[in-house]
């Protein structure tokens, strides 16, 4: 709800409300290992805004996208062979790969190609219970708007905190504890027919990148 201030904490359990809430159209917070994101469905786009909004983020800093397979990246983008190397050995997990589109309509709040993510633990759970794909970012002021002092929330206390301070209508936040990480996700950029390159590294160490390109039986990259 536009203006709402107050954020309701969710237990794990009821994932399935969080679910209901995003089919509704609302805005949701959810723990992963590095922080908590902001979570709105992909194919709505008021829901989408209100990411942006929330964050006070530039229109043209698209949002994470999220499937919870492989197999859905595979139906919706153009993967390359280190795209399928690298999902079907890092995914689920933190690891973001860069991809195109397959056909010309894309998400607008993803832009293209998408920074797509297959994520595991709660957010995956939710995910794969929404049915759909989500957008996601994290649950920070973006840049160049942040202050020094505002740094992604990795507590439920944090989250509320941050949903008091902006009024943006924050809906829930799914209680995940501590997220202990506090780092970014590790990016490869997969052009169709192109190698895969190292964007930035994170969570995934760039030699287990290295590892999940190397096939089976195959030389050692690197």
């Amino acid at each position: 709800m536009k203006g709402q201030s107050t954020v309701d904490v969710l237990a794990p359990a009821r994932l399935p409300d969080a679910a209901r809430l995003l089919a509704a159209g609302q805005v949701v917070a959810v723990p992963t290992p590095r922080w908590y994101m902001l979570c709105a469905r992909s194919a709505d786009p008021a829901a989408a805004s209100a990411v942006f909004r929330t964050k006070r983020r530039p229109s043209a800093k698209p949002l994470l996208f999220l499937i919870d397979s492989p197999a859905a990246a595979e139906a919706l983008f153009d993967l390359s062979d280190d795209a399928r190397l690298l999902s079907g050995g890092l995914w689920p997990g933190d690891l973001a790969l860069r991809l195109p589109w397959k056909a010309a309509e894309t998400v607008a709040a993803v832009g293209s190609p998408a920074l797509v993510g297959c994520p595991d633990g709660i957010l995956g759970r939710l995910v794969a219970l929404a049915g759909e794909p989500l957008v996601a970012a994290v649950c920070s002021i973006s840049t160049p708007a942040a202050s020094e002092r505002d740094h992604p929330a990795l507590t439920v206390d944090q989250v509320v905190a941050f949903g008091r301070a902006t009024g943006a209508g924050i809906a829930a936040v799914v209680d995940g504890g501590i997220c202990p990480q506090g780092r970014h996700m590790t990016i490869v950029d997969c052009p169709a027919g192109a190698a895969a390159h190292l964007e930035r590294e994170g969570t995934v160490h760039a030699r287990a990148v290295e590892a999940a390109l190397t096939p089976p039986g195959g030389p050692h990259v690197g």
